[in-house]
């Protein structure tokens, strides 16, 4: 087993155990990654997207016609609630050549839908099947150049690839009853090489994990990768006490009060983990090589939480806005929904934040648009249109966030609050 963590953008520390005297493994050991694979293949999607090329909102078949699939959405495909089934027909596609499934109705199968679309999470494979074969078709390469040119280079990410470059480790099972070993196949898996092929190490990984963090320009944007951060499917009733989501190609989960994404895998010889927490910045990865038995993502839930707990990350240094748009300026401070109060602040991006003036409630974060208005990241207000209205000589009148109306003064009588404020005016009980 071998472990990495991540603090700020860089590896502060690794780890490894081993049974073979003198062979400690290092972060440039590849192991199979299973479906973290499936990130990866997210993040060629999103760049597709960013480039005007497709819509998450598109049907697949506008893009990639007569898959019998094609009703389900990019992004229902990314989330994992298209409706497809879980694996591809038998044989077991983790232990035999891809070769025996050699075109995508080999993959999906005579029924490929078990559940109506968009109605439910149902983790599939062949799903991400399916969005590997559309990155290739808009991009008319090989999945796996596109990953490589696309990400892998760009990145840095010199010891990930579709098949195993030296050193790497080999597969094994324990023997659930014995402490006896079987070595496991190691499947090219063809078809379905977008959902699970990849090899890679804790070193690459944990650049990797940065970026899923951070974004990078070269290949995703900060605004993507916390796009793909979003939960965009219903927690199963399963999951529903752990909290535990998908967003597109992250799984989403709180984990003892701390949201963390990330991705697991496994494959026949292979565990893998990768988990952020955004908030603390930090990150684990975690791989072995045997097929079943350790919980890496609880190894990688703890890696993370001892860090964030033992040594809390230090608050940014104060530092003045590099500059101000006094039209922006003179909206700041105090607001009221009706009596709720609320604030406005400026935030280093060039956007504001809304939120409650205290305790919990509605806030978000909001992207300032060209026209002057703003849209809201997170929560509630994600996608809602925030806009300061002015009198007709210039001065502000009201904020208008998805129709409501927010004023300088609780029910404003000189702001246009919807129903009307009594003229009768703010009164004790006499």
């Amino acid at each position: 087993m071998v472990a990495a963590v991540v603090r700020g953008g860089r590896t502060v520390w690794h780890g490894s155990r081993t049974s073979v005297e003198g062979e400690m493994p290092d972060d440039r050991v590849q192991y199979r990654i299973g479906s973290i694979t499936k990130t990866f293949t997210a993040v060629l999607v999103l760049r597709l997207r960013d480039e005007g090329l497709l819509d998450l909102g598109d049907p697949l078949e506008k893009h990639l016609p007569g898959t019998g699939a094609g009703e389900a959405t990019i992004a229902q495909l990314l989330a994992h609630t298209a409706g497809l089934a879980a694996e591809s027909p038998a044989p077991w596609w983790e232990r035999t050549p891809g070769s025996l499934r050699p075109e995508l109705a080999d993959v999906l199968g005579e029924r490929p839908l078990l559940h109506p679309v968009g109605r439910r999470h149902h983790y599939s494979n062949p799903g991400y099947t399916l969005l590997g074969a559309l990155v290739e078709k808009l991009r008319g390469a090989p999945w796996e150049e596109v990953l490589r040119q696309e990400v892998l280079e760009p990145l840095g990410l010199d010891r990930t690839s579709v098949r195993p470059r030296s050193p790497h480790a080999g597969g094994w099972a324990v023997h659930p009853w014995a402490d006896v070993l079987l070595a496991e196949p190691a499947e090219d898996l063809g078809r379905m090489a977008p959902a699970g092929q990849l090899w890679s190490t804790t070193g690459d990984l944990a650049r990797f994990a940065a970026f899923l963090t951070h974004g990078d320009d070269r290949v995703l944007s900060a605004e993507s990768v916390r796009e793909m951060r979003v939960p965009a499917a219903p927690a199963e009733s399963a999951d529903v006490v752990d909290g535990a989501t998908y967003g597109l190609g992250l799984q989403v989960q709180s984990q003892g009060g701390r949201l963390v994404v990330g991705h697991s895998g496994s494959l026949p010889g292979f565990l893998a983990n990768l988990t952020i927490a955004v908030e603390d910045d930090v990150a684990a990865v975690v791989l072995t090589n045997c097929t079943s038995g350790p919980l890496l993502g609880s190894v990688g839930a703890d890696l993370v939480r001892i860090v964030a707990e033992a040594e809390p990350r230090f608050p940014e240094p104060w530092r003045p806005l590099p500059q101000v748009d006094e039209a922006v300026l003179e909206l700041a401070g105090p607001w009221y929904w009706g009596t709720h109060a609320f604030a406005l602040r400026l935030t280093a991006d060039g956007g504001v934040s809304l939120g409650p003036l205290a305790g919990g409630g509605r806030r978000s974060r909001f992207r300032a648009n060209d026209d002057g208005t703003w849209t809201g990241l997170e929560g509630y207000y994600a996608g809602e249109l925030l806009r300061a209205v002015r009198r007709p000589d210039g001065t502000v009148s009201h904020l208008d966030l998805g129709s409501f109306v927010f004023t300088r003064q609780p029910y404003d009588e000189h702001a246009p609050v919807p129903g009307g404020v009594d003229p009768e005016g703010w009164r004790g009980i006499g």
